[in-house]
């Protein structure tokens, strides 16, 4: 039976850790399932037949599995988690490395859209996988400083979005049932108050927030009328949003083009959506560093069986622009994957701070 997501490491005696780390290191080396023959020959003082049997442990725990009958083990997606989360050793960046990156995106180019084309290819390269580089929103969509609700004769509402930068964006919704001309006045000025100045992202959690817990001092009509609102409006950002995509032909190299046609497909159909991976990667807002989604913890990919590492840029202020990382193989290196990624972030943020 498989283990939850979450599998405490202590459960495993030290024989099983050693042996159910050796497996998935050789897995990330190879891309093969690890027999017990193999193990023994790597010098472990426990017998081949020792090793079958913790292995089979292993695999009614969930975290190993044996992809044919007569094959070696591999880890599941589940121990490859466990693994990450527990026994991976993350390497560091070399001062080398560091300097040729920092060359390498420093060299790229004055406008943004250079940086992360560079930062896109970059990331391919290290990863034998596709690079992905979300850009900031842009600024003219920012801030706001004023919303209005007018009600049209047609059973629509025209709402009026008043910029700092004095543009003026118009957007048609549906009314809902009930909602009078007093209750669009209050819902203008509940938004305005609580929009002027900030990006529409960041308020939004905040506004939701205020109205699920009964502090907003407006009808149940104005209330429904701005949730709304808020989503619909919260899909058209990421419509012009730029998302740069590097590397894909790299992804068939980690996979067999005669046994994984499938898997081909669905991966190359994933990357074509667009809004599903702005969003993928609009989950790094609150991330410190690195996120790591393997396989099946992530619908999007769950059907390609791909990995995915992504991390935050953000600016010498601590404000979030966007997010990079790469797609490829489960079994990634990711020992040094994600140090890249890391590193890669944070000289993109750094770069465009001092380029602004």
């Amino acid at each position: 039976m498989p283990v939850p997501a979450i599998f405490p490491l202590s459960d495993l005696d030290a024989r099983a850790r050693d042996i159910f780390g050796a497996v998935v290191s050789a897995y990330l080396d190879t891309g093969l399932p690890v027999g017990s023959k193999a193990l023994a020959l790597s010098g472990t003082a426990l017998s081949p037949a020792s090793i079958r049997s913790v292995m089979a442990d292993l695999t009614q725990m969930g975290l190993l599995q044996s992809p044919h009958i007569s094959a070696g083990r591999q880890p599941t997606h589940v121990g490859l988690r466990l693994y990450i989360d527990g026994l991976l050793e993350i390497g560091d960046v070399s001062q080398d490395e560091r300097r040729r990156l920092e060359a390498q995106i420093a060299a790229s180019g004055h406008e943004p859209d250079q940086i992360f084309n560079e930062a896109s290819t970059l990331l391919a390269g290290l990863a034998g996988g596709a690079g992905l580089v979300l850009a900031p929103e842009p600024v003219s969509r920012s801030a706001l400083s004023h919303v209005e609700f007018v009600g049209l004769d047609d059973g629509r509402t025209l709402v009026v979005m008043v910029h700092e930068d004095g543009r003026v964006e118009n957007r048609l919704m549906p009314r809902p049932e009930g909602v009078l001309s007093a209750s669009l006045e209050r819902a203008g000025n509940f938004l305005s108050a609580r929009l002027r100045g900030r990006q529409l992202s960041e308020a939004r959690a905040d506004i939701l927030t205020e109205i699920e817990q009964g502090r907003a001092a407006i009808d149940i009509a104005a209330a429904t009328l701005i949730k709304q609102g808020l989503a619909n409006w919260s899909d058209e950002p990421a419509k012009d949003r730029k998302l740069i995509v590097r590397g894909q032909a790299r992804l068939l190299d980690n996979l067999d083009a005669q046994t994984d046609l499938e898997r081909i497909r669905h991966l190359f159909e994933d990357l074509e959506r667009k809004e599903d991976l702005i969003s993928l990667l609009d989950q790094t807002e609150h991330a410190d560093g690195v996120r790591i989604f393997i396989g099946t913890e992530n619908p999007m990919f769950s059907l390609s069986s791909s990995s995915v590492v992504i991390a935050p840029y953000r600016d010498q202020a601590g404000t979030l622009l966007g997010a990079l990382g790469v797609i490829g193989p489960t079994r990634l290196n990711y020992g040094r994957v994600i140090p890249m990624v890391d590193l890669t972030a944070k000289l993109v943020g750094e770069t465009l701070t001092r380029r602004r």
